[in-house]
């Protein structure tokens, strides 16, 4: 896959949020927050996960960084969303019973979105991480460990509502590359192929996006 350049990238006054040494990331922060404020099924989402009262419990990836591109880009808000992935860590049940539980509970909560919510349990996803993709998974530590294994680092972003009710974020890679709309690699798991399926995709959906290829260093 080569380098794809945007050629129109109307982003506002949102626009150097995408250039890492024109905002902090403080900046990056505080305006995510304010965004996903504004987008009401997010926020359902965030306060249903919270009365649930999952452990350690995150909305993350597509349901924040294609929501962020919509509104950058002045498209519908479901556009191009396949789902909304809430993840949780409960290392004291690894069944899928157990999981499945979850489901249903999380399901009820929003039954406005049930066809849009994908839940799991991050402790067990080394269990059938092989036989579904082909390579092996080590067991994780915690749901934000998770996020350092996404195909694409512009992937690992994670809200949440904190004790007051406000978004707590988490972005072990930083948020420029959210804003700039750059999709660039991770290389921690050999995920090429599921990077460049996931670019081209979204390519088609946002052709704003400036697709690093998966073969670039640094």
């Amino acid at each position: 896959m080569t380098s794809t350049a945007a050629n129109n990238r109307p982003f506002g006054a949102d626009a150097r949020l995408g250039d890492p040494y024109a905002a902090s990331e403080e900046e990056r922060l505080a305006r995510l927050q304010d965004l996903l404020q504004g987008v009401p099924h997010v926020m359902d989402i965030l306060m249903a996960v919270l009365d649930v009262s999952l452990p350690d419990a995150w909305l993350v990836s597509g349901g924040i960084y294609q929501t962020v591109w919509n509104i950058l880009t002045n498209r519908p808000l479901f556009h191009g969303i396949k789902d909304f992935d809430v993840i949780y860590f409960d290392g004291t049940d690894l069944s899928y019973a157990a999981e499945d539980s979850v489901i249903s509970k999380v399901n009820a909560a929003l039954p406005q979105l049930t066809n849009l919510l994908e839940v799991r349990n991050q402790a067990r996803v080394h269990l059938w991480y092989e036989e579904r993709f082909g390579r092996p998974y080590r067991p994780l530590d915690c749901s934000m460990d998770a996020l350092t294994t996404y195909a694409a680092r512009t992937h690992a972003v994670a809200a949440r509502l904190g004790p007051d009710g406000g978004i707590v974020l988490h972005a072990p890679f930083g948020l420029a590359n959210l804003f700039g709309m750059r999709l660039v690699p991770n290389h921690a798991l050999n995920n090429r192929e599921t990077y460049e399926e996931k670019a081209e995709r979204m390519k088609r959906l946002w052709p704003e996006l400036e697709i690093v290829p998966w073969t670039a260093t640094g």
